[in-house]
């Protein structure tokens, strides 16, 4: 009984600090994701303007070490969670039709904050790009990694020219990084892309509802948006448990492990201040995605959402 009080105490002490911005029982809009200067960054409340900058302070802190801040963070579960968001997107299906479309039709994929390539080695994987790339020129099939931060799409990039060598980034063109504010996509046209994808990075952004906005706005009529992120635990005892295990365990990992307890302290309430599942349905729904739906993945811990540029 005493464990069980200690852990809702635990559960408590967030859920106290989020003010919700949509409710389920209503069909209204949720308020906008940015309100008056102020926004937070974990628990805490700063101005606006200065939310970047953390963010990309704490990234810049965990680049070199994303793999092990991920397996922190997930119990290792991250490696499971990524390999079905890339089985859900079909790209391997979509890959096959495109080579063998005639006449000749291509595949575009951006996958935003992907900076260190976990999602982007894993439709090259899926899509065959690594076999085209040592056999023949360009490939129809591109996949672009945009992040915001120079110091991960430098680990990513590093990592790609070790696993696959060179020619995939500079013969085939299958494979690219590009650095860029998902906020402000400015280096892409209007409906460019075919499939828009993001994991484990919508809830760093400052305005959610802008980056919702520039999504919508490079796919092309009837692309695909996709994201993976945590989300909220709908039942009680389990979301208790998983409160528990982040609050006390996760920093004190980041601590051991890493030597940065207050990145991981970042993250983990950076959880519990973004939309959970409905509200960034609805959010997804207001920039004018369509068939909008999510998929809760081991409990709800972390979920997909899908939805399609209008036609």
């Amino acid at each position: 009984m005493r464990r069980l009080n200690l852990v809702r105490n635990q559960s408590q002490l967030f859920v106290k600090r989020v003010v919700p911005r949509f409710s389920s029982s209503t069909t209204s809009p949720p308020r906008p994701y940015l309100e008056g200067d102020k926004t937070h960054f974990g628990f805490e409340d700063i101005k606006i303007e200065h939310k970047e900058a953390r963010v990309r302070n704490v990234f810049e802190n965990v680049a070199t070490s994303y793999d092990l801040m991920n397996d922190l963070m997930s119990g290792g579960l991250h490696r499971l969670w990524k390999d079905h968001f890339v089985k859900v997107s079909s790209v391997a299906s979509m890959a096959r039709i495109v080579r063998e479309a005639s006449p000749q039709r291509d595949l575009k994929i951006l996958d935003v904050a992907g900076g260190t390539g976990d999602i982007a080695f894993r439709f090259v994987d899926a899509c065959g790009c690594d076999e085209r790339s040592k056999s023949s020129g360009s490939d129809e099939i591109s996949i672009t990694v945009c992040d915001i931060n120079i110091e991960m799409l430098r680990v990513g990039e590093k990592r790609a020219r070790d696993r696959y060598g060179n020619a995939i980034i500079e013969k085939s063109k299958a494979l690219s990084f590009v650095q860029g504010n998902a906020q402000d996509l400015c280096q892409f046209e209007d409906n460019s892309f075919d499939m828009y994808t993001i994991a484990f990075g919508l809830r760093n952004v400052t305005d959610v509802d802008k980056a919702l906005q520039e999504a919508n706005r490079v796919l092309k009529p009837g692309g695909r948006f996709m994201c993976l992120e945590f989300s909220e635990v709908p039942n009680q005892y389990f979301r208790m448990l998983y409160d528990s295990y982040s609050f006390s365990v996760i920093p004190t990992m980041g601590e051991l492990f890493a030597d940065d307890r207050s990145s991981y302290q970042y993250l983990v309430e950076s959880i519990r201040q973004f939309s959970n599942q409905e509200e960034l349905k609805h959010r997804m729904e207001a920039v004018g995605m369509e068939n909008v739906k999510f998929t809760n993945v081991t409990g709800g811990i972390v979920a997909i959402h899908e939805g399609f540029k209008e036609l």
